[in-house]
Formats: structure tokens, sequence, C-alpha cells
């Protein structure tokens, strides 16, 4: 493998803010605070810290310690167990799809934006030429929901998917380019591109700001949120515990599934980004700051959105249950409802939409150097064009994204978004557990981490890897629905079998030797650079791993 030692962070801060930027996004703010309403209220927070502490923090432990150890990507990081190193040509794979339709995704806060500065707000009334017959507009004598009702859509719901998106019946129906949607997917790609052209170096110097403005904003928004009147009904709405809920067992599903998918493993960033650390960096303390930081912004972020739909539910006379959404319906046509009723409409829509688009530009960032720093690292030979390879990446999903451009987009983004990921990362994540813990073996995994950080591994962590989070992980794994879901599902997936095929049919020997001899680190695994104690504590070559 190439030396890319010379690639490190400008500072541990820089690494801290690119991993959080990295595990706070917009499900931070769109999907959360309705999970934890639905479940509960104030009892979903049991399940969700104890499955924090179960499963959040020592992945994220785990991933961080393997990618520094070896400052490798996802790809080589299966270097320690060669036979599963499909698995990180599946995680390339899931972030490509994945990237497609988040970038699409990311042009909405973009051109919310652009119409946030007329005024009024373009979505604040129905008598505009896209408004159809069933528009209907928010009043204090209304019965309805914020939202579409199917008999009676308001002027929200009719501006995100009649003027915006000129969305189509079915994902049958692709149509045509939505021109502006498109326009602001390049100005995203531009921007993406611009911000990790020089690598790290630039992605570090770019996040104090992409991660620190949005939590300036979302204080501003908690500060305006609970002065409204109303507030306090939604936020009691939020956090009022049911204790019953903890009886069903659904609930400690959603808070392990939340936890897993939320932080990121799994997904190859958390490797990427901790593999340009400074080799004895101790990376406990920022394991778990990572997984503490995401899971309270979620919970500030339940109280800034749970404030301003009790403010709305009370002006709009219904109840907080009937404006209280998830996913997109959340971000882009009831709180922007909420902001027409609110003083100074224009500002607090501009506010609010800058924050998403930062939330998600930065996990788009990480994202994509996942990406790029896996294939570089496992084809040494393109260092020398990063540049080129970068925006080669970022021409190519760029073209692939503008499917979600269509009049179908958000049909694509909606089979995307809730299949990419439901085999191919909890697999992953067995599978690191299983190279790391079983075939590597847990006495090498204790002197590696004993010589790179100068602290001895806790028997607690060697539990919860072996033994506890390999269930979790399992756990998570959720049935697909349909033919087309199936596919998105498996299409990562697939790397991994083949790749494990392909490996033991060019191996010498029985086929049970050549598993077992593919199962043991090869001699490209451990430090990028060697220092000369580490020849007599730590076991580098391929012959002096064993399989238990």
């Amino acid at each position: 493998m190439a030396d890319r030692s010379h690639e490190r962070w400008g500072s541990q801060l820089e690494y801290l803010l690119s991993c959080l930027g990295y595990a706070v996004g917009i499900g931070n703010i769109w999907r959360f605070p309705y999970l934890c309403y639905r479940n509960g209220g104030g009892a979903f927070l049991i399940p969700y810290f104890l499955t924090l502490v179960i499963c959040g923090i020592p992945l994220v432990y785990l991933e961080t310690t393997l990618g520094q150890f070896a400052s490798a990507g996802c790809i080589s990081i299966f270097n320690i167990n060669p036979l599963f190193k499909g698995a990180g040509y599946a995680v390339i794979l899931v972030n490509i799809i994945a990237t497609t339709y988040f970038a699409a995704i990311m042009s909405f806060p973009l051109l919310y934006i652009y119409h946030s500065f007329t005024s009024p707000l373009p979505w604040q009334s129905c008598g505009n030429t896209w408004n159809t017959d069933r528009c209907s507009e928010l009043t204090g004598n209304s019965t309805s929901a914020i939202g579409s009702t199917g008999a009676v859509t308001t002027p929200e719901d009719e501006f995100f998917h009649i003027r915006l998106l000129q969305m189509s019946p079915s994902i049958n129906e692709i149509g045509g380019i939505v021109w502006p949607l498109f326009c602001c997917n390049l100005i995203c790609w531009v921007c993406v591109y611009l911000c990790i052209c020089g690598g790290v170096k630039s992605v570090g110097k770019i996040v104090y700001f992409t991660v620190l403005f949005p939590y300036v904003v979302l204080f501003a928004l908690f500060i305006r949120g609970v002065t409204l009147p109303g507030a306090g009904q939604g936020i009691l709405y939020f956090i009022l515990p049911d204790w019953s809920q903890l009886k069903n067992p659904k609930v400690w599903a959603d808070a392990a599934t939340q936890i897993f998918y939320s932080l990121g493993p799994g997904w190859g960033g958390l490797v990427s980004m901790a593999s340009f650390n400074r080799f004895h960096y101790d990376n406990l303390r920022s394991s778990i700051i990572i997984p503490i930081v995401n899971s309270g912004t979620s919970i500030w972020a339940g109280f800034v959105v749970f404030s301003v739909l009790g403010f709305a539910a009370e002006r709009a006379g219904v109840p907080v249950s009937q404006v209280a959404t998830a996913g997109p319906g959340l971000a882009f046509i009831t709180y922007p409802a909420a902001v027409t009723l609110m003083p100074a409409p224009n500002f607090w829509a501009i506010t609010f939409f800058v924050m998403l688009f930062f939330l998600g530009i930065d996990t788009m960032f990480v994202t994509i150097e996942a990406v790029i720093t896996g294939l570089l690292d496992e084809y040494p030979k393109l260092h020398r064009r990063r540049k080129l390879i970068t925006l080669m990446t970022c021409l190519i999903l760029f073209s692939i994204s503008t499917i979600c451009n269509t009049k179908a987009g958000l049909h694509i983004i909606g089979l995307l978004d809730s299949h990419v990921a439901i085999a191919c990362v909890p697999i992953v994540c067995i599978m690191e557990l299983v190279a790391a813990v079983y075939t590597y073996g847990q006495d090498k995994l204790r002197t590696d981490v004993l010589f790179m950080t100068g602290r001895p591994l806790r028997r607690f962590w060697l539990i919860l890897w072996r033994y506890v989070l390999p269930v979790v992980a399992g756990y998570s794994l959720r049935e697909a629905s349909g033919i087309a879901g199936w596919c998105v599902a498996l299409a990562s997936v697939v790397c991994i079998p083949i790749f494990a095929a392909k490996t033991i049919y060019m191996s010498r020997g029985p086929v049970l030797q050549r598993i077992k001899e593919n199962c043991r680190a090869n001699a490209l695994w451990g430090p990028r650079r060697r220092p000369k104690s580490a020849r007599s504590g730590i076991h580098f070559a391929k012959k002096n791993c064993t399989c238990p």
C-alpha cells in the first residue's frame, strides 16, 4: 500500500467535528422527534440510552480503533480478514446509492431558501397558479391536520409536491427533469467538490463552520420556539412518558434501529475519518463524545420541533398529534406551515432551511470521502491523481443522482431511503465484529490497542463486541417490501459472497484450508509506518495470525 502518513488532521478537533458532522444530520431533525413521541415520549429515552451504551458507543469505538490502527479505509480495513473484503466493496456501493438520493434531498432546502426571499411566502396561501380546487388554507377554525388529508390539501403540501417537485402519480411515471431541482443538485455537488478536493486538509477547515453553524441556528430556533404560545403543549406531547410502551418490543427495536443508523457504523465514514488520526491518538474519549453529542442533538431538536408544532396546533385549533409527522413531510410541509404563523416568517424560514442544508452537506462530505479513501487505499497508485479521482467521482455520482431530479424523484428517494441499508449495514457491522474479535482474536486486538493508545482494552468492550453487538446488529436487519425493495436491499450485499467466492477460488489447497487461510490477517494489516517498538509487541505478519 502507498504511504499516506502525511495525510493527517490538522488537529484532533477537526477529526471530532468531522465525525459529528457525519453523525448529526437531517435525521436528527425529522426522524428522532417523531420516533420519540410515537414510542412513549420520555419513556422511549430508557431503551434509547440503554442501546446507546451497549451498542452505539462500542460500535463507534471499534470502527475508529480499526481505522486508526491500520490507517485504512472501508475496503483495506478487511485485510484483517481478507475473506470478508467484499464487505468493503459493499460499503462503497451502498454509499454510492445513498449519496445519489441524498444529494437530491439537499436540493430541496436550496429551493426553499430561494423562495423564502419572496414576501409573502409562496406556500402561505392557496391563490397561486399551481394550487388545486382541494387546497384549503390553515386557519384558527381548521379541523384538519397540517398537510394532506386526502379530500383536502394545504398550500404547503401543494407547494412542495406540485410547485417544487412537479410530482408524478407513481414511480412508474418517471417524467422529465425538473430543472430547478437539477440546478440546485448541481450547486450541491459543486459545493461538495470544492470542499473535499483537498482531502482532509480542506474538509478539516470547512467543518469548523458547517458543523458549528447549525448549532447556532438550532439555538436561535429553540429560543424562538419555546417563547411561542402553545410551545409548552407541544413539548409536553414530546416528552410526557407513557410507561406502558416499554412493554412493546417494537419500541425497543426502534430504539436499537435509531442508534444503529444515526451514528453511521457500517457505512465506512467513521473508519475513513479515523484513518487520518495520529497513530497514538487515544480515540476512546472521542468515541464516547460523538454518540453522546449526536443523541443530545436529537433530543434538543425534539424540543425545537415540538415547540413549534405545539404553536401551530394551538393556532390551528387541532391536537398536536395531527400536526406531528416524520420524514420529509415534517421538514418541507409541517414546519414551513408553522413558520407562516410566526412573526417575520421569511427570516425564520431562511434560518431553518439554511440549517437543514448544512446538516446534510456535512454528511455528504464524509460519505463521499469514505468512498474515495476506500478506493485510494485499496488501489494506492491512484493517490497521485486524487483530485482527478475526486472530480470524476463527483461527476459520476451527480449524473446518477439526476434520476432523483425527475418528476418521480420523491418516489425513487422513498424507495432507496427505506431499503438501501436495511441488509448491508447490519451485515457489514457483524462481519467487522467477527473479523476483529473472533478470527483475528481478542488477545491480538488488546495488544494492538495497548500499543496504539497506551491504554489497556477493558474486558467490558470485548464482552459487548463478542456477545452483545452481533445480536443487536442481527436484530436490526429488516425485511424489504416488493421486488424493487429487495433489489435495492441486496444490490450491495451481493458483493460479499462474490468476493469471498473469488478469494477462495484463487487460493490453493483444499476448500477448508483456503477458507482458514483467508480468515487470517494478511501482511498488509497493521500501521502504515510501523514504529521500531512495534516489532516485538504487535503481530503484523500473516504467519503470526491464527484463527480460533
